[in-house]
C-alpha cells in the first residue's frame, strides 16, 4: 500500500475555491483502480496546543492507494491533468510526500 500526504496551500483568499474543484474531482478519483482513500482535510478549530495548525490557506489530502503503479496512474489520468489545469492559479504552494509503512 501506498500512502500520500499531499499539503496544497492556495494563494490568499482562495482556499474554498481550491476545495470546490478538488471535492468535483473527487468522484472520478475514487471510482479509480487502486484508489483506496482519497480526500481534502482542514485544521479542526480550536484543538489546543497539541495542534500544528495549517492556517488558513492549506489543506492536506489523504490518499491511500493499492499500489505504485495505481498511484502513477492517477496522476497521468485526464481528470487530474484537467484539475491541475483549472486549479493552477489558485495555488501558491504544493508538497507531496510519498510514503509506505515503516
Amino acid at each position: 500500500m501506498v500512502h500520500v500526504v499531499a499539503v496544497i496551500t492556495a494563494k490568499p483568499g482562495q482556499r474554498e475555491a481550491l476545495l470546490a474543484l478538488f471535492r468535483a474531482n473527487m468522484p472520478a478519483v475514487l471510482a479509480e483502480e487502486g484508489c483506496i482513500e482519497y480526500g481534502p482535510v482542514v485544521d479542526l478549530p480550536d484543538f489546543g496546543p497539541a495542534q500544528a495548525p495549517l492556517g488558513p490557506d492549506t489543506f492536506m489530502v489523504i490518499e491511500k492507494w493499492s499500489s505504485p503503479e495505481t498511484l502513477r496512474a492517477h496522476g497521468a489520468s485526464a481528470h487530474m491533468v484537467a484539475y491541475g489545469k483549472a486549479s493552477r492559479e489558485m495555488v501558491a504552494a504544493r508538497a507531496v510526500h510519498v510514503l509506505t509503512g515503516a
